[in-house]
């Protein structure tokens, strides 16, 4: 797992914070590229109310990449969030799709 350290506040969150998100080793299955961002459990506090699902359920809904990346989510480009591990709202799924749909 990567551990990245933000260049700096982003969205109001500091880098306090940001710098302790974790990064995933990436996994693929024959189509896609996958991995998973951790968020710190407190960072959750700190993200705007409207990047929550509206069903009080405390999750983060699915968001666009110009809000994972404002809220301090750095990677690469071609990832797109398609998931929250609903057990641990902070964990948040990624995916790509592999070059040619083949398998690593």
């Amino acid at each position: 797992m990567d551990v990245f350290t933000a260049p700096k506040c982003v969205m109001g969150i500091g880098t306090d914070v940001t710098g302790r998100i974790i990064y995933s080793d990436r996994y693929s299955d024959d189509r896609f590229e996958y991995r998973h961002v951790i968020l710190p459990k407190q960072m959750l506090k700190l993200i705007p109310k409207r990047y929550f699902s509206n069903d009080d359920t405390g999750l983060l809904r699915i968001l666009e990449e110009d809000e994972w990346r404002g809220i301090g989510i750095t990677q690469s480009l071609g990832w797109e969030h398609f998931e929250v591990h609903a057990p641990e709202p902070h964990i948040l799924l990624f995916r790509r799709p592999l070059p040619g749909g083949a398998k690593r």
